[in-house]
């Protein structure tokens, strides 16, 4: 009897190795790494100014906006979502704070607060619509990126928004924007991807944005609330356009028509070469800010070297084409097995 009662405990000892551990990198967070470290160095023998401490903090600050937006995309994402109108939330957000700050003279606090609850205004309502009106995602944020785009031109009233003071310099490329010689901005992107990183690793409601990216109707039996799940990633999404904007105009002077046109792309284009999935239930912060990181690089290397500047866009697009292949056959060998 004593004997048949040992047999189990390999097979115990066996299912306990079995286990999923969650890993502190991911795969392609490693490759990110090196092909960052192996492009550092080329263009440090290339070019004598890329790793000056101007250029770098150049490359950092230009990266803050797209990783601080890229923390909501990637949740977004992960849920097997996309938000194309990011650009649009940004410029109607920076025309709203920007006339507050110069006209009402809001102080920092106050126009900080302004900014996020208006991005997460913004992103609620493509939330509500992609949860709730069953709409596919990229048809929803299409729609509200014009809306957008044309409220905020309404607000500009054909004219750009000149003389904004300096309220929000500590988050500007200036000298009071940085904090040991590295902008502020790009500081707060890394910690906040950080507290984000942790929450849809750790917390039950952030492994909820993978369960539903993985699977809506099994996460739905499982008791997730799917729909919470999905308007929280679009307006956590929103908050970050929001705080972003505050970013682009911490230097002060001029908020252009334009602002935000084409920043959804950079963004998108981080979080998917950053290893998130687009058909969702995979990826992390981490990549994200990596992937962000690889963008900026890209536009400092290619002005450096005095190359064209569509060069920038072929090879940001050479880069997507081989994450997005690369996840798809990852995607295809898992449904294999």
């Amino acid at each position: 009897m004593s004997v048949l009662a040992t047999r189990p405990e390999p097979a115990a000892a066996a299912t306990t190795r079995r286990r999923p551990v969650l890993r502190g990198v991911e795969g392609q967070e490693l490759v990110l790494i090196g092909v960052l470290a192996v492009t550092w160095v080329a263009l440090s023998l290339a070019t004598d100014t890329f790793l000056t401490g101007g250029n770098l903090r150049n490359i950092v600050f230009s990266v803050a906006p797209v990783a601080l937006i890229g923390i909501g995309m990637t949740a977004v994402i992960v849920t097997a979502g996309i938000d194309v109108s990011v650009g649009s939330q940004v410029a109607v957000v920076i025309v709203v704070v920007g006339k507050l700050v110069r006209d009402a003279g809001v102080p920092l606090l106050p126009a900080l607060a302004v900014a996020l609850v208006l991005g997460g205004v913004l992103g609620t309502v493509n939330g509500l619509l992609v949860s709730y009106g069953r709409i596919h995602p990229i048809i929803v944020t299409f729609g509200t990126l014009n809306v957008y785009r044309f409220v905020s031109l309404q607000i500009f009233g054909n004219e750009q928004v000149s003389g904004v003071p300096g309220t929000f310099a500590v988050l500007g490329g200036g000298q009071r924007g940085q904090l040991l010689g590295i902008p502020a901005a790009f500081l707060l992107a890394v910690v906040l991807g950080a507290l984000m990183w942790c929450y849809m690793r750790f917390w039950p409601t952030g492994r909820h944005l993978y369960a539903v990216g993985g699977d809506p109707l099994a996460a739905r039996l499982a008791g997730v609330s799917v729909r919470r799940r999905v308007v929280s990633a679009y307006v956590l999404t929103g908050v970050c356009a929001g705080l972003a904007t505050c970013v682009l105009i911490g230097s002060g002077g001029l908020v252009q028509q334009n602002a935000g046109a084409g920043l959804e792309l950079a963004v998108i284009a981080a979080v998917v070469i950053g290893g998130t999935s687009i058909v969702g239930g995979r990826g992390t912060v981490l990549g994200t800010l990596l992937g962000a990181l690889l963008v900026g690089t890209i536009t400092s290397a290619v002005t450096l070297l005095g190359w064209s500047s569509q060069l920038t866009n072929l090879f940001i697009g050479v880069f997507i084409l081989i994450a997005v292949g690369a996840d798809l056959l990852r995607e295809r060998r898992r449904r294999s097995r």
